[in-house]
């Protein structure tokens, strides 16, 4: 990994870095709420629901979050509701667990500060009994800077789904073309690698601008893992490949900045002051759903790929606790179909005698084994392991000693794994044709396809069908379905499938526009709303030598800014800076500020947006 010095300084100097124009403008009658709205984890009576604040003038006060959820569009049958206090110290996030549902129902939900609304948001809660189908659409691996999220729009026009499984590298830690070449107008926020509290924060707010992502948080809950990039490339319980401590300081401290961020910005269930994520979600009488943590939960270092290490029993890829956790619950569950969403293949993937990325469970050979000696020893039915991470889409039995490729005998379960969204595939060096010789329980593969996956799942076979996107380099919505496989009820062994499944959702989509403006505003005031400036925060606060400040406009914008000690004395001051795209950041660097209280104040179009900053 190429590391490089994006900014050169000096005291009371600043930097602007501006980005092309993304898809959508910024729509200021969102405001305050401009990363819309999510839902997530959703059980038979109670789902949360997420938003952030951008605070108008943040002075460090909490803000007052109304919150509703109900049955309708209009949001007149309120089930639920209550008000949420967001602070600084959780960067005005809002994440509410919301109780007293029905099972099987969509939902329609939305936030109120003062006199501004959200967007109306639209979840479905998870079933309860005996249910006939449910449906999830499989993501994986969201590199902003290498393509358009075209995956998440094409998911989000669907009208047919449960849920959306997202298996991790949601964002992507690296600099401005760190980790593939950017196309124009995807270049990351902020523009280093990010390390700190306030980088991992910076880079969510820039990723949550994008309006496909934005509008496919607002029509169907998540249920999400993190992956290595959510902290850094080939993350393990106590360290990362991409991590030097020499240079960046505490492995610790950032894996604690990720996870808190991360917690922060996504619409996941908190477990107190235990920041595991592995949990069951359930799914009526067809699914047990099992979410697990390949990367900061236990897994010790990676090894070579020809390391006798890789064989060595002691090592762990998932820890003892959670290994027992999930052994214990197969053993004891009462579902149809489980079903493991993580990261990384479970299946063997081989040439020539050496294994070809000990990243994923072959570096951890005995712990798999031991894995599954418990499926096949304990009489484990039903087994279909959903995997992301490696940017690439495989169909997979799970093989066992003595398994037989015509048949699909001695296989544990079956394994899909899901493409990218955007990130670059990877260069394994050999063709397909050389793959399946070596690894004859493959059944499909493809190297080079950007999608999702649709996994259908009834009381006769679980069925994945893989959809590929003609371009991710423009915003083209063109798909095509490559392939689908499945697996029958109580086999453990993949057929191709030549049917496409259906699914049925009969739930109205949410809104595009917020409650007041959708029942009380003309097309003409609407459009009205979309000239401005947005400025989404300033990092971090308290600071040392340096202040980034996240702002956006859909039109060239003169800003001005200046900072204010406790006397009312002008400190600083810069004029003239031009921002012209809806996400925008520059830099203010004040090493030669005392320690002590400020203002910051942000003029723009005869605006002026006042943020309290401490200097440390």
């Amino acid at each position: 990994m190429f590391k490089s010095l994006l900014f050169i300084a000096l005291s009371y100097s600043f930097t602007i870095t501006s980005f092309a124009q993304q898809r959508n403008a910024l729509k200021f009658n969102e405001a305050p709420f401009y990363h819309g709205v999510a839902s997530g984890d959703p059980m038979h009576d109670r789902v949360i629901i997420w938003t952030r604040v951008t605070p108008d003038q943040a002075n460090g006060a909490p803000i007052d979050v109304e919150w509703r959820i109900t049955t309708d569009t209009s949001m007149y049958d309120v089930i639920n509701s209550g008000t949420f206090t967001t602070t600084e110290d959780r960067d005005y996030t809002v994440k509410v667990d919301v109780s007293g549902l029905s099972p099987s129902t969509c939902y329609f939900y939305d936030f109120k500060v003062g006199d501004d609304y959200s967007v109306r948001g639209r979840t479905r809660t998870a079933d309860l009994g005996d249910n006939e189908l449910v449906r999830f659409a499989v993501v994986s691996c969201s590199n902003y800077e290498h393509g358009y999220f075209n995956a998440y729009k094409n998911i989000a026009n669907r009208n047919d789904l449960n849920a959306i499984l997202h298996l991790g590298d949601y964002i992507y830690e690296y600099e401005a073309n760190g980790y593939s070449a950017n196309i124009s107008g995807r270049e990351n926020t902020p523009e280093h690698e990010i390390i700190s509290l306030e980088d991992y924060r910076l880079r969510y707010s820039h990723y949550r601008l994008d309006q496909d992502l934005k509008d496919l948080h607002q029509q169907y809950p998540f249920i999400c893992v993190w992956d290595d990039h959510e902290s850094a490339n080939d993350a393990y319980i106590d360290g990362a490949e991409n991590h030097d401590e020499a240079t960046e300081g505490l492995w610790t401290s950032r894996k604690s900045n990720a996870k808190k961020s991360y917690f922060e910005w996504m619409p996941i269930r908190e477990n107190g002051s235990d920041s595991s994520i592995y949990r069951k979600v359930e799914y009526g009488d067809l699914v047990n759903l099992y979410m697990l943590d390949t990367r900061l939960e236990g897994r010790d270092e990676q090894v070579g790929a020809t390391s006798s290490d890789v064989n060595d029993p002691s090592r762990s890829l998932l820890g003892q606790t959670q290994l027992n956790w999930l052994k214990d619950e197969l053993t004891n569950s009462d579902k149809q179909w489980n079903i493991l969403g993580q990261q990384v293949m479970i299946s063997p993937l081989e040439a020539f005698g050496v294994i070809m990325n000990p990243d994923q469970w072959d570096g951890y050979a005995p712990e798999r084994g031991n894995l599954l000696n418990h499926v096949i020893n304990s009489d484990i039915k039903n087994l279909v392991v959903l995997t992301g991470d490696i940017h690439t889409s495989w169909a997979n039995d799970i093989p066992m000693n003595n398994y037989d490729a015509a048949t699909g005998a001695n296989s544990a379960g079956v394994e899909f794994v899901a493409t990218s969204v955007t990130s670059p595939g990877f260069a394994l060096g050999i063709g397909t044709s050389i793959i399946q010789s070596f690894n004859p329980h493959n059944k499909f593969v493809n190297l080079n396809k950007h999608g999702y996956i649709i996994l259908d799942i009834n009381k006769n076979r679980t069925q994945s069908e893989w959809y590929f996107l003609d371009d991710i380099e423009t915003h083209n919505t063109n798909e095509s379905l490559g392939n689908a496989y499945y697996v029958n009820d109580n086999e453990r062994f993949l057929r191709q499938s030549t049917l496409t499944s259906v699914g049925y959702l009969n739930c109205i989509r949410a809104p595009e526009l917020p409650y007041n403006i959708d029942n009380f505003l003309n097309v003409e005031e609407n459009e009205a709303e979309e000239n401005g400036t947005a400025v989404f925060g300033v990092y971090p606060n308290p600071f040392s030598t340096e202040i980034t400040i996240h702002l956006g406009a859909n039109e060239a914008t003169d800003v001005s800014i200046e900072v204010v000690d406790i006397s009312g004395k002008k400190v600083l001051t810069k004029k003239n800076i031009v921002i012209d795209n809806p996400s925008s950041y520059f830099k203010l660097y004040t090493s030669e500020l005392s320690k002590g209280v400020y203002t910051i104040n942000i003029y723009t179009n005869a605006m002026v947006r006042s943020y309290r900053i401490v200097k440390q």
